[in-house]
């Protein structure tokens, strides 16, 4: 099937051609033909499937009666709303949106944290019609009412189970309460739950279920390794890869943004070009690893989950999983950035023996066997299940050296802190008074005690008396008879 099957207007196949594309994918050829005629879906594919221009390209077709040249804002209302779990997954849906409408006299903005909020109010009033947005920042503009919901048709919800992950739902439900009832939904996601099922219960009007593949399943083209390793070895063993396995662009997955910030200066330490994007860097920081990472300025880009959402890197060769994620679906969501559009990639993950039970609930979501590369250098043991063990001779080797340095710096770390904490807890001691010096005289008194003068006090001198006047009565003094 072609584009021009679909029923798209002439401006947009013209879109769809200059961007290189000619067959739509399966997600595509489901569900545009779906969206254009009014009807509410349930749409699922893997990442990078081209979903994005699934929805895309039948909301602008709908939203085009509605196109104007016209400069007033008032001929610019908001009316379709496409809502995303992070920054980077809203500016790729952005550019999306940009690189088929250009055909279109259409505007669209996008709208996130991180930034300036005024250079948005300042285009909002200019008049968009499609808002691209994240929930939190959304709600801000909501709560300074610099934009408006009242024509609203259309609603999309991209990466849903994201969002459900990321606590958004509470803000999704409160913006849903401004929308009109009348409009078309879409929600989309790269993995289906039942609590994404039960979301869409409630924002969906007779739905209809659109899968372009099986729910949970992975491309075919990207290729599954495993090395077992100790969690303290796991640095020494990604240097060896980086180094000696040609890597040339890898995408590292961890778990925390302290961890991704530490795991990059470390292989900066190593003579690695690396960058950290996580939800504690600025968004200048942000887009400035980025580019940097796509360009090849940089060999490897260390992320967790929720930042790493939503980047699209084209021709992404390897994805490192060097921290395995705690729910199995974040492995399909990982992997999802590589191996795209029929491309070959590569899916790496360092296990260790803690990490044994999330490593067999993602081979029974990916329903296969991940391979297992022996290192007997790195490896401590068999008893891991897939290879993965706990005690053996440590390798040697410069990889290793460097670890047991990093650890060594961490415990002398860890003494100073203890050791300023009982400076703090200890109580104040007493100044300890000087002793007396040989060669000085001896001290008659206790210098500790306070000072006592042995000088007997003078005793007061007495006036002198002189006769003694009698005494007078009372009554006398006041002029009266004294009684005999």
């Amino acid at each position: 099937m072609k584009f021009e099957d679909l029923g798209l207007l002439p401006e947009l196949l013209q879109a769809v051609a200059d961007a290189g594309y000619s067959e739509p994918t399966p997600i595509q050829e489901k569900a545009i033909p779906v969206i254009l005629a009014g009807k509410d879906i349930l749409g699922g594919a893997q990442t990078g499937t081209g979903k994005t221009a699934g929805f895309t390209l039948p909301m602008l077709q709908r939203l085009a009666s509605h196109a104007s040249n016209s400069s007033s804002p008032a001929r610019h209302p908001v009316r379709a709303l496409i809502l995303t779990p992070t920054r980077e997954l809203a500016m790729q849906v952005f550019e999306s949106v940009k690189t088929y409408s250009k055909h279109l006299p259409l505007r669209a903005i996008c709208l996130y944290g991180g930034v300036d909020i005024r250079a948005q109010i300042e285009e909002l009033r200019q008049g968009r019609e499609i808002v691209v947005a994240t929930p939190g920042r959304l709600l801000d503009h909501v709560q300074q009412k610099t934009v408006a919901f009242n024509q609203v048709e259309i609603l999309v919800l991209d990466e849903a189970d994201r969002m459900l992950d990321m606590g958004f739902i509470p803000d999704i439900r409160r913006i849903l309460a401004l929308l009109p009832k009348q409009r078309q939904s879409l929600l989309f996601s790269a993995t289906f739950s039942e609590d994404i099922r039960k979301l869409a219960d409630t924002m969906l009007k007779s739905p209809q279920l659109i899968e372009a593949a099986v729910r949970n399943s992975i491309s075919e083209t990207i290729s599954h390794k495993m090395y077992a390793v100790a969690q303290e070895d796991k640095r020494s063993l990604l240097v060896h890869l980086l180094k000696h396995e040609d890597l040339r662009q890898a995408l590292i997955f961890v778990g925390t943004k302290f961890g991704a910030s530490r795991l990059a200066h470390f292989l900066l330490r190593q003579g690695i070009e690396a960058g950290a994007i996580h939800g504690d860097k600025s968004q200048a920081q942000r887009t400035e690893a980025l580019e940097a990472f796509k360009s090849g300025a940089i060999q490897v880009l260390v992320g967790t989950d929720v930042a790493a959402r939503g980047l699209d890197i084209d021709d992404l060769p390897h994805v490192v999983n060097y921290e395995l994620p705690h729910v199995a679906e974040d492995y399909i969501h990982r992997i999802g950035r590589t191996g795209r559009a029929g491309k070959n990639g590569s899916a790496i993950s360092l296990v260790c023996p803690e990490e044994k039970p999330r490593l067999v609930d993602i081979e029974k979501i990916v329903k296969r066997k991940i391979e297992h590369i022996p290192l007997p250098e790195f490896e401590r043991g068999k008893d891991h299940g897939s290879g993965v063990g706990e005690k053996a001779p440590r390798g040697r080797g410069r990889g290793h050296d460097d670890g047991r340095r990093e650890m060594a710096e961490e415990r002398s770390r860890k003494t100073d802190r203890e050791r300023a904490a009982a400076r703090i807890e200890r109580p104040a001691r007493m100044p300890q008074l000087p002793q007396t010096m040989a060669h000085l005289p001896k001290l008659d008194f206790d210098p500790s005690k306070p000072y006592e003068s042995r000088v007997p006090k003078a005793r007061p001198v007495e006036a002198a008396k002189g006769p003694e006047r009698p005494r007078r009565q009372l009554a006398a003094l006041l002029g009266g008879r004294v009684k005999p």
